[in-house]
């Protein structure tokens, strides 16, 4: 024991002579690696350009993303209208493809600012230091959502988190530090934006080619919704025109389960619930009713979407047949087994609407398996989750 302790305290002095020996070499190199940052990009007048850039694309996300969330989970009290009917499909195309244009924008904003994060000292007072670390959960969050963004239309779930409510409250997170950032950094971006430099001719060149970067990626996704320019869509993960009877498939009905149950001759649709009587209708009772055409787009919360003829009968119709009271709530639901999305709700705004259909066909054929077969749920200005394929009972409540 005495051999130890002797032997321990010959080690302190020498771990106390290297220690600062060690920090003035940390030190160093951070100095060094200082002196490396020469361009004149990494300046306040860019970062503010990229930043102001990077505040309306996050909020304008936020805002769309929003409406995204509560369709598919609406509050009790919140009932969404059916029109317009290309209200969802304008705003989820805005936020799924702004989205993949921010990512240059942000790139280079931490480009930009990167040798702040080596400024030595780290903070000139206790205050300072505050405003430096809530940094920190502005740029974790932001590379958090397009990060897993770009996973999760490309379909790639690496992580073993949901992803709608991580990205959903992450969400809240980015907005609140984008906020207090915006507001220690304005009186720096109104000092910086607003003059006019007689050196500008580098900033704008590299400011052009960011803006550029964010136009070409734009270029290249925004025809999975906008079908003139689908032939471009090369970056985008459905092509409208791609599938089976001129539509994506997001889910297949082997992937599903349903492939036996969809195609038994013994398929009956069947109206429950809170109804005056109940209704057990097969394919053929279906295509007795009045049929009804309508030219309505299918918009994936991927950001695709694309438009299409869907013949089928009103749900309305079918309701009115069962004797529904207006105000009643319907709950379709799916012949998979289970899943998040097996059933949707259908407030009145949206059964009582002309153009929401129970559809039998699609493009001038029979359904196809993967659309839907034997009966779908489609409606104007829903997410592509809520029109529920494979529809076999509706619950009125």
């Amino acid at each position: 024991m005495v051999r130890r302790r002797a032997s321990l305290t010959r080690a302190v002095p020498a771990v106390s002579r290297a220690v600062p020996a060690v920090s003035r070499a940390v030190l160093e190199e951070v100095r060094g690696l200082q002196g490396r940052f020469t361009s004149r990009l990494h300046d306040e007048r860019v970062a503010s350009w990229l930043g102001l850039a990077l505040g309306v694309s996050f909020l304008v996300s936020f805002a769309t993303g929003l409406v995204s969330h509560f369709m598919q989970h609406p509050p009790g009290w919140m009932r969404w209208p059916s029109r317009p009917v290309n209200l969802y499909r304008f705003t989820q195309g805005i936020h799924v493809i702004g989205g993949l244009a921010t990512v240059p924008l942000l790139l280079a904003k931490l480009w930009t600012v990167y040798p702040n994060l080596l400024r030595w000292p780290p903070a000139a007072s206790a205050a300072h230091g505050v405003r430096r670390l809530l940094v920190f959960p502005l740029v974790a969050a932001a590379l958090f959502q397009l990060v897993t963004g770009i996973m999760n239309i490309a379909y790639w779930y690496a992580f073993r988190f949901y992803f709608t409510t991580a990205h959903y409250w992450t969400a809240y997170v980015l907005a609140g530090a984008l906020l207090i950032h915006v507001a220690n950094e304005w009186p720096t971006v109104r000092r910086t934006v607003m003059t006019r430099p007689q050196d500008a001719v580098g900033r704008r060149a590299f400011l052009g080619t960011v803006a550029a970067a964010s136009g070409v990626i734009t270029l290249t996704t925004v025809g999975e919704a906008y079908s003139p320019l689908a032939r471009l869509a090369v970056l985008a993960p459905r092509r409208p025109g791609l599938g089976p009877q001129g539509l994506p498939v997001n889910k297949s009905a082997a992937h599903a389960g349903v492939t036996v149950l969809a195609r038994d001759p013994g398929w009956r649709l069947t109206v429950t619930g809170r109804v005056e009587r109940e209704l057990s209708l097969s394919p053929a009772g279906l295509r007795e009713l009045p049929a009804r055409t309508v030219r309505l787009p299918i918009t994936c919360v991927e950001g695709w979407s694309a438009q299409a003829t869907w013949e089928g009968v009103r749900l309305r119709d079918v309701l009115r047949m069962a004797g529904v009271d207006d105000d009643a709530r319907v709950r379709v639901e799916s012949l998979e087994p289970g899943g998040l999305y097996r059933t949707s709700e259908v407030d009145p705004p949206h059964w009582r609407d002309p153009l929401t259909l129970l559809a039998l066909g699609l493009n001038g054929e029979q359904l196809d398996l993967d659309h839907g077969y034997p009966c779908r749920l489609i409606a104007p200005n829903r997410p592509g989750v809520m029109q529920t394929k494979w529809v076999h009972r509706v619950v009125v409540s």
